[in-house]
């Protein structure tokens, strides 16, 4: 991610001018950093619309218009998209196996219970092997509860058992790990539909969340997953894993723009605090290179060296002038003729500059 970000940034400063070859490496690397043609197209229409509108010419004044641009093609999250937090919830959290479901289970877990929550973990993945046993390692690293039931049981009946656990022990958030792959789509949506009629008819008033996880280092993969499941059941946000080194980072943009689906979790690393609530604003700042906060205190730093040396040239006018008194541009009462010419010599160069 690290060099795609650095390569965008650094086709800003690489030309003198706004012209066909700008464009053309911008959309290229847009391209080649997983954020899609469908995407990239809209953005870079957008960008040169905007820089015929305001006139510019220096490519590094795009830099600015082009964060804008990208922030507009991404959802503006608010409290209300994490609304499950901050009531009893059920989150679900689905995809392909993997792409780092069980490993985001024992995060959320240990994010959640860091704020104070009672957790719950639910194993439904019973048909993959040691899936249970994965989860239940993770269950133990951050302290909270493990239903679980056997290896190639009824992921149903795991749920159902969570389910009256945490009505049970009060819990706020239950985090079901479900399979990431069945015999086939049918079945996969079957079987997710199923847990999703459990989870209705035996906790009506928990809210829902359906989370798919997606890893970012598959690129445009990482679209058509969520694409699938997105098709098989109702999911209301994503989560983005292995956002480092290895990824591009722009499948965000792909997977917001072309499906309509809010990232709202992103995997930073490998350790258990490695997970982050999106930002798209940051996302973008990133991106670009462009910070509106770093230029604010730049601009205001800047106005306040000016203010500074304003000062000190007042002070130096006092110095100067001290024991003179200036009418009508003429400076009288001196104390001879020579220091007479010293002060208009001075005031000549205030003129000038």
């Amino acid at each position: 991610m690290a060099g795609f970000f650095a390569k965008l940034s650094g086709i800003f400063s690489g030309y003198s001018e706004i012209n066909d070859d700008f464009y053309e490496e911008l959309e290229e690397t847009l391209v080649m950093g997983d954020v899609g043609m469908e995407a990239t197209e809209e953005i870079i229409s957008e960008l040169q619309d905007k820089v015929r509108q305001d006139r510019l010419k220096d490519p590094n004044d795009c830099r600015e218009v082009l964060q804008k641009i990208i922030i507009s093609h991404l959802h503006s999250l608010t409290d209300d998209d994490y609304a499950f937090e901050r009531n009893k919830s059920i989150v679900l959290i689905v995809g392909v196996n993997g792409v780092g479901k069980t490993t985001t289970v024992g995060k959320l877990a240990h994010l959640y219970k860091s704020q104070g929550k009672r957790v719950i973990m639910a194993a439904a993945d019973t048909f993959r092997a040691a899936a249970t046993e994965q989860l239940s390692e993770w269950a133990g690293r951050v302290g909270t509860d493990i239903i679980r039931g056997t290896e190639g049981g009824d992921p149903g009946a795991v749920v159902y058992d969570a389910i009256q656990a945490a009505k049970a022990r009060n819990a706020d958030v239950l985090l079901v790990d479900t399979a990431g792959r069945l015999h086939n789509k049918k079945n996969l949506m079957n079987e997710l539909k199923k847990i999703g009629s459990i989870v209705q008819q035996e906790y009506p008033d928990a809210l829902k969340e359906t989370l798919v996880v997606v890893d970012a280092a598959t690129g445009q993969n990482a679209k058509e997953q969520a694409k699938e499941f997105k098709e098989v059941t109702d999911v209301s946000g994503v989560v983005l894993t292995k956002l480092d080194g290895s990824a591009k980072g722009g499948i965000i943009v792909a997977i917001e723009e072309e499906l309509d689906i809010p990232v709202k979790f992103v995997g930073t690393g490998e350790k258990v605090t490695d997970i982050i609530k999106f930002d798209a604003e940051a996302y973008a700042v990133g991106l670009t290179g462009y910070d509106p906060a770093e230029e604010a205190a730049k601009q205001a730093a800047e106005e306040a060296e000016r203010q500074a040396a304003e000062e000190a040239r007042k002070s130096e006018v006092t110095v100067a002038v001290s024991g003179y008194r200036i009418d009508e541009n003429e400076v009288i009462k001196v104390a001879s003729e020579q220091e007479k010419e010293d002060a208009f010599a001075f005031f000549r160069s205030l003129r000038k500059d």
